[in-house]
């Protein structure tokens, strides 16, 4: 699959290429429960200019979220320091997201207006059942 961070499947390592720089992802384990599916947040990190996505057109970001809907996001979120981005979404599964990434090519646009030379730091979590869940 053309996705740009050449990420695999759930359970194993890939590599994240933006700008010729490659940097390791990692990723959940399979299913639990038996086999039985459940969702992964993607979290995204990287050295940018926040004022410049606060400052993205916003009927783009708008039209990247009803893209993200019709791929199956469930939730999404942008986060940031002075020089750093953190993107916060939930996925059903990696795939979903993977194909959505592929599908969003203006993206890639969007980081190159707000600076980003390096390869982000992608990574796919699991949900932890530890029994003391809030919210």
């Amino acid at each position: 699959m053309n996705h740009p961070c050449g990420l695999a499947r759930a359970g194993y390592g890939a590599q994240c290429e933006v700008g010729g720089r490659s940097k390791a992802v990692r990723t959940p384990g399979p299913a639990v429960n038996g086999g039985d599916t459940v969702s992964v947040l993607m979290t995204l990190r990287v050295h940018a200019n926040t004022n410049s996505v606060e400052n993205e057109d916003k009927d783009l970001l708008r039209s990247i979220v009803e893209k993200g809907k019709q791929h199956g996001v469930i939730s999404h979120r942008f986060y940031g320091t002075d020089d750093e981005i953190l993107v916060v979404d939930e996925w059903p599964d990696e795939e979903s997201f993977q194909r959505f990434y592929a599908d969003a090519p203006e993206i890639g646009g969007m980081m190159e207006r707000a600076g980003v030379t390096a390869a982000p730091e992608v990574t796919f979590w699991r949900h932890l059942d530890t029994g003391d869940d809030l919210g």
